[in-house]
């Protein structure tokens, strides 16, 4: 039989073991990387200009594209693209499914408490498209009257910005990607609101999409790499890099061939 003073010592060291496993810290995005090769990128395959998936060519295009592809050359793994969205990118990244967003995530306080993001790489405000037919809405003033009807994005900055901003006009909001811009195109909405990016879009491939500029900033907004929260050492890597592409010209290059440069954001 064992002794008290030996069951006491063993219990000890059993406790002791316990202790440690139990705050040990878990392993940080960066290790899981470098153990797996592999860097899981969430990306929104929709946008334009940013990550999105030509239907034409079967490719991923866009600054974030050509700046992931970079990322992983300089981490020396492979890269991983994991498609998600605006509503669902927060919990992707809560969930291990991607160790970073790089999808022009835009840097508000909502979702600031819920992820880290990186320092800022690019800046802009907000635009509104509707159509050459629409004579009710000549300027930027013209949005926000009784009868019309604007849209936004579901999980986008916009959503909350335009809950706020309109007082006459009514607010719809759409869930599906092409939504805003059928519900445009057929009259069922007279504008959708965007940025900088997706209006390039709609003026490329519509004939269509009349973009207006608001007559003052409405938000200027930054945007950034987000990271699951509290992982320290990655975030510090993610910024690391991003300097990195600030300063070798790795970013002015890629904001140009996305036609992006307005929104560069140099230092």
């Amino acid at each position: 039989m064992i002794n008290w003073s030996l069951r006491c010592f063993l219990f000890s060291v059993l406790t002791s073991i316990a202790a440690s496993s139990a705050c040990a810290a878990p392993t940080g995005a960066l290790e899981t990387i470098k153990r797996s090769g592999v860097l899981q990128v969430c990306i929104w395959p929709d946008y334009f200009g940013i990550s999105y998936h030509n239907p034409r060519t079967g490719r991923f295009q866009g600054v974030d594209i050509d700046l992931a592809q970079a990322f992983a050359k300089d981490l020396g793994v492979k890269l991983a693209y994991v498609e998600t969205d605006f509503g669902r990118f927060v919990g992707d990244l809560q969930a291990g499914k991607c160790q970073i967003a790089m999808m022009g995530v835009a840097v508000i306080p909502a979702r600031a408490q819920q992820v880290d993001f990186s320092q800022p790489y690019l800046r802009g405000d907000i635009y509104a498209v509707t159509t050459f037919d629409n004579a009710s809405i000549k300027k930027w003033a013209d949005l926000d009257q009784p009868g019309h009807v604007i849209s936004v994005m579901r999980g986008t900055f916009m959503e909350p910005l335009m809950r706020n901003v309109l007082k006459h006009a009514t607010l719809i909001v759409s869930d599906q990607p092409g939504e805003r811009e059928r519900d445009v195109e057929s009259g069922r909405a007279d504008a959708f609101i965007t940025d900088y990016p997706y209006s390039q879009r709609m003026l490329e491939n519509t004939d269509w999409a009349r973009v207006l500029a608001p007559e003052k900033t409405m938000q200027l907004t930054d945007y950034a790499y987000a990271v699951p929260k509290n992982d320290l050492e990655w975030l510090g890597r993610v910024d690391q890099f991003v300097s990195a592409i600030q300063q070798d010209g790795r970013l002015k290059d890629a904001a140009k061939s996305n036609n992006l440069l307005p929104m560069l954001i140099t230092e």
